[in-house]
């Protein structure tokens, strides 16, 4: 690679340390010149040669820095992104990018203005089943698709002690934007813009303002039925990837061990970084001339958000399509925000 690309992030919470830091330190094409640490100084134990600014303004005023990472609070992210374009700098933003489709376009039309790229981190387009679901429907394997079902599942009774994802006066609120944001991206990657939706939320956590439950049917050309779900009180959860075609069925579960290994230190580069463990394999159930039922375990592919990054670095030295897009993202807030 040329010359790597200086990167500052706005933040040093569970996304800075567990999704971030870790790949622009591993990754040639980037340098990690500092973080923004408000108060406790973390992120210079792990990473020892970083700067640690004490404000975003610091950051900002960085002249050697040419990437900003935005993992700020979600109503903070038009905010920040577009400071941070204005001070001369690219824009890696979190998911969601903004609250609004309206907002979407500003976000991107600062970018045309200052000259600056605009990149979107859609991290779960690069998850082990997701890699794999999107492998086994590209095959052709199971026929003229008819449905697809996408969840996300967790319990969790508490109110989140993060008030910007509890609050309903707060812009880009509660599931709906938080794990939402990760479904319809993953329906949008695979299939593009539905012909119509319906969406359905509920409240059903004690004291909670905003959504804790949301499901999705997205209506696609030739009859395909895309479902998403996700809830905060889902006791067992449920297989994660279910796709139904004319001439068979694949089922996954959500088993990839990113965050998980991510949260324990592992690096990106280390040896089993991003595979799953055996008995994580997908069931792949497929009818042949004989009307015979065909049985098959489908091994994961490797889970990689390296992947993201090095998309990232492309952008910005060679002009390459990122590929989240901005289409992408418009789509993605026209149903998170009906």
């Amino acid at each position: 690679m040329a010359v790597p690309i200086v990167t500052g992030l706005m933040a040093y919470g569970m996304s800075g340390r567990i999704f971030h830091a870790p790949f622009i330190h591993s990754n040639p094409g980037f340098t990690l010149k500092g973080i923004v640490e408000r108060s406790q100084k973390k992120a210079a134990a792990v990473y020892t040669d970083i700067v640690s600014y004490n404000s975003i303004d610091e950051l900002l005023a960085d002249e050697e820095v040419e990437l900003i990472i935005v993992n700020t609070p979600n109503n903070l992210h038009l905010e920040h992104a577009i400071a941070a374009m204005r001070a001369g700098k690219h824009v890696l933003v979190e998911k969601p990018a903004a609250a609004t489709a309206a907002q979407v376009k500003e976000l991107f039309d600062v970018g045309r203005e200052t000259g600056k790229h605009v990149m979107v981190y859609q991290n779960r387009r690069y998850d082990s089943g997701f890699i794999s679901t999107k492998s086994i429907i590209e095959s052709g394997r199971l026929g003229t698709l008819q449905e697809v079902i996408f969840r996300l599942d967790r319990y969790k009774m508490q109110i989140n002690v993060k008030a910007f994802k509890e609050t309903k006066e707060t812009p880009a609120n509660g599931l709906v934007y938080d794990l939402g944001a990760h479904l319809v991206d993953n329906a949008i990657a695979l299939f593009g813009r539905p012909l119509s939706f319906h969406k359905t939320t509920g409240i059903y956590r004690e004291g909670s303002e905003v959504p804790d439950y949301f499901h999705f049917h997205l209506l696609y050309p030739n009859q395909l039925n895309v479902f998403l779900t996700s809830g905060l009180l889902i006791a067992e959860e449920q297989p994660g990837f279910i796709v139904n075609g004319t001439l068979g069925s694949f089922v996954k579960a959500r088993t990839d061990v990113q965050e998980g290994q991510l949260d324990k230190g592992m690096m990106p580069t280390d040896e089993g970084y991003g595979l799953e463990p055996a008995g994580s394999e997908g069931k792949l159930v497929t009818i042949d001339e004989d009307n015979r039922k065909i049985v098959e375990k489908v091994a994961s592919d490797k889970g990689d958000y390296m992947q993201i990054f090095d998309a990232v670095y492309h952008t910005i030295r060679n002009n390459a399509l990122f590929p989240v897009t901005e289409e992408h993202i418009a789509w993605q807030l026209e149903l998170l925000e009906a």
